[in-house]
C-alpha cells in the first residue's frame, strides 16, 4: 500500500509540474523564422545579374537609400507569424555578393516597392517583377513567406 501511495504522489507532483511549466507557444517566432534556402535568380534587361542558393529569415533590411525596415512576412498583417520573404533573400544576396538595391517604403502597405538592383532602377515602362515558383506574388516582397526549395525571381520586366 505504501508503494501505490508513493508513485500516486509521485504521479502527482510530475503533473503539477508539467501543468505548472508554460507550454512552448505553437508556431512560436524561433520555430517560425527559422532559415530556409531558397534558389534566388536576379534577371535584368542584359541578362543575369545573380542566380544561387540563398539561406534567408525574415529580418531587418538595409536598402541603399530610404532607412531599414523589418521585412518579415508579418508586414500590413499578412501573416502572424514571422519568416523568409523574397526582399529579404534579396537583401542577404545584396550584401554577400556585393551588389546593391534599393526600394521606396510605404508605409500605407508596409512594404518596398523594389525600384533598382544593381544599378538597374525601374523606369515608366518596366520594373522588377517578384515571383516565387513561376508565379508573380500577390502581395509585396515583405508580406510573402517563402518556403525551403522555392524558386524567388526578381525579373526586369517591361510593362504592357
Amino acid at each position: 500500500m505504501i508503494r501505490t501511495a508513493t508513485v500516486t504522489v509521485t504521479a502527482a507532483a510530475v503533473l503539477a509540474l508539467v501543468g505548472a511549466a508554460p507550454a512552448p507557444a505553437a508556431g512560436s517566432v524561433a520555430a517560425a523564422n527559422d532559415p530556409v534556402t531558397v534558389q534566388l535568380t536576379v534577371t535584368g534587361p542584359a541578362g543575369t545579374v545573380f542566380s544561387d542558393e540563398v539561406t534567408t529569415t525574415g529580418h531587418t533590411v538595409s536598402p541603399l537609400t530610404g532607412g531599414a525596415q523589418l521585412c518579415d512576412g508579418t508586414n500590413g498583417g499578412a501573416n502572424p507569424e514571422p519568416g523568409a520573404t523574397p526582399t529579404a533573400a534579396l537583401d542577404d544576396a545584396a550584401q554577400q555578393n556585393g551588389f546593391t538595391w534599393d526600394g521606396v517604403w510605404y508605409t500605407s502597405f508596409d512594404d518596398y516597392l523594389v525600384t533598382q538592383i544593381d544599378g538597374i532602377t525601374q523606369t515608366a515602362d518596366e520594373f522588377w517583377l517578384i515571383s516565387v515558383n513561376g508565379t508573380a506574388t500577390p502581395v509585396g516582397g515583405c508580406q510573402f513567406l517563402v518556403s525551403d526549395g522555392d524558386e524567388v525571381a526578381f525579373t526586369w520586366t517591361e510593362i504592357d
